[in-house]
């Protein structure tokens, strides 16, 4: 009973909870106040209202008194990435074209989260409409890598890991387009979650590429990420690639009995490029299953290494697409240097958007554009089918892949800022989960010589959370990495 609060996981604090050991307001100011302690060094909320977050928590602690908790969540804090819609509050992405913007609606997630108790807290930094690998694209400001200061969280959900890995929340709602919930858990310690593609529903995220984004959690362990999932899973009629698929009991499947998987390793991505620190941590996670009694198959995909370009003509096109709505007109920022209508278009625009969004608009009009939309759209849509293809494939030998999450630590802030291609490298080993639409996991599994964390990526068959969470869950119990904590 003696550990601070902010030190304890979402489902210790549960327990203590159920157990009237701790009210909620004891352990939502416990956050609250080490975010006041840390944050000033740290820089992952771009908006906090402790006020209406204090309220919310006295509201938890009167259901428990009278008797009606909502559940394992009731009365803890969540921190939320800002792009995802929370009524009342500003939703910015990050963004000064939505610095005024506040939403007049909850997305499906927070609704859910309001049904289970949940705490709202704050609102996490990000890179511009989740656009980049490092949180340095922010229009507002750089959020730091608690275990280094001087080094970036990841991105785009790096608010969101810095936060968790800081201790200013228990856990936190991130989404991922191509690794941005999985790199930054990866370079900041901490367990990160993307689920299937139509498991979450997407309705009220600041959309980026929609055939792409997912929410997941962002959290401390495999449990607290089965307690978070449990919530957040599930059809919403107002998401038309939402799923009608039956949502099993995640936290039950972490204490099934062990089983012994066939776990597939593409050698492939251990090749040119990987850290040797992280490539020797992802070796002893290898040999750490197969103690276990697990089977390692190397395996191919063969059509990985296309992935990156794939990526990039796909995620750009969506991009160029979905940011039309943000014309100066309606609910954006509108510059008061417009001289007529037209104007107004062109100088809110490039008054509002930072040079990485305009840059992935620019590439992604270009390839939808007459002449250009067969030699590459249309083609990078053929390939995105072979990769899921050779995931399938892949998935007819084996019950999840592993590999590195990252191909190296967080690096220092400002290191890759002016080569965008060494920035998207960042996500080599993420981007293919997000273009085949399954679900992957990144759990911290080692950490280098100088104290930088490293994560191990699992990758399983289409709606296997359940297994992914179980084979994180075997790897943690044996392991202590996901129990350190950053000095700050």
């Amino acid at each position: 009973m003696s550990e601070p609060l902010h030190t304890l996981t979402l489902a210790e604090l549960s327990r203590r909870l159920a157990a009237k050991q701790v009210t909620s307001e004891e352990v939502t100011r416990a956050f609250v106040e080490r975010t006041r302690t840390v944050e000033p060094k740290v820089g992952a909320f771009l908006h906090r209202d402790e006020a209406d977050t204090m309220a919310q928590a006295r509201a938890s602690d009167q259901r428990r008194a009278a008797g009606k908790s909502l559940g394992p969540l009731d009365g803890i804090p969540i921190g939320i990435k800002d792009v995802i819609a929370v009524k009342g509050q500003p939703l910015t992405a990050a963004s000064k074209i939505l610095q005024k913007y506040i939403s007049p609606y909850d997305a499906t997630v927070i609704e859910k989260l309001n049904a289970a108790g949940a705490v709202r807290w704050g609102r996490l930094n990000l890179d511009e409409f989740a656009m980049g690998s490092s949180t340095e694209n922010s229009a507002y400001q750089t959020t730091s890598n608690p275990w280094d200061l001087t080094r970036i969280p990841g991105g785009s959900s790096g608010g969101s890991a810095a936060c968790v890995s800081a201790g200013e929340a228990p856990a936190a709602l991130g989404s991922d387009t191509g690794g941005s919930i999985r790199q930054p858990a990866s370079l900041c310690g901490i367990v990160g979650l993307k689920p299937t593609y139509g498991l979450v529903s997407r309705y009220g995220l600041a959309a980026f590429a929609s055939s792409l984004d997912q929410i997941g959690p962002m959290t401390r362990t495999t449990e607290d990420a089965a307690l978070l999932m449990q919530v957040l899973a599930g059809h919403d009629h107002r998401d038309s690639t939402s799923l009608k698929q039956a949502v099993p009991d995640y936290t039950a499947a972490l204490h099934a009995p062990a089983k012994k998987w066939k776990l597939g390793v593409p050698r492939d991505f251990f090749g040119n490029g990987l850290d040797p620190e992280v490539r020797a941590s992802i070796e002893a996670a290898i040999k750490f299953y197969q103690g276990q009694g697990c089977e390692i198959v190397d395996i191919k995909l063969p059509h990985a290494e296309l992935g990156l370009p794939v990526y990039y003509i796909i995620a750009t096109a969506e991009a160029s697409s979905n940011l039309a709505r943000y014309d100066g007109i309606r609910y954006t920022h509108r510059s008061t240097k417009a001289a007529d209508a037209v104007d107004i278009y062109f100088k809110s625009r490039a008054e509002g958007f930072g040079p990485e969004v305009k840059r992935r608009i620019i590439l992604g009009t270009y390839v939808l554009s007459s002449g250009y939309y067969d030699a590459y759209y249309l083609r990078a849509q053929k390939v995105r089918t072979l990769i899921r293809r050779d995931f399938e494939n892949a998935f007819q030998q084996v019950d999840a892949i592993l590999t590195p999450t990252a191909p190296t630590p967080a690096f220092k802030r400002g290191e890759k800022s002016d080569d965008p291609l060494a920035m998207y490298l960042s996500d080599i080993y993420t981007i293919s989960v997000n273009l085949a639409g399954l679900p992957g996991m990144s759990i911290p599994c080692g950490f280098t010589k100088s104290n930088l964390p490293i994560g191990l990526q699992l990758i399983g068959r289409p709606f296997a959370e359940a297994d992914l969470l179980a084979m994180g869950r075997m790897f943690e119990t044996a392991h202590d990495f996901h129990s350190r904590r950053a000095t700050l």
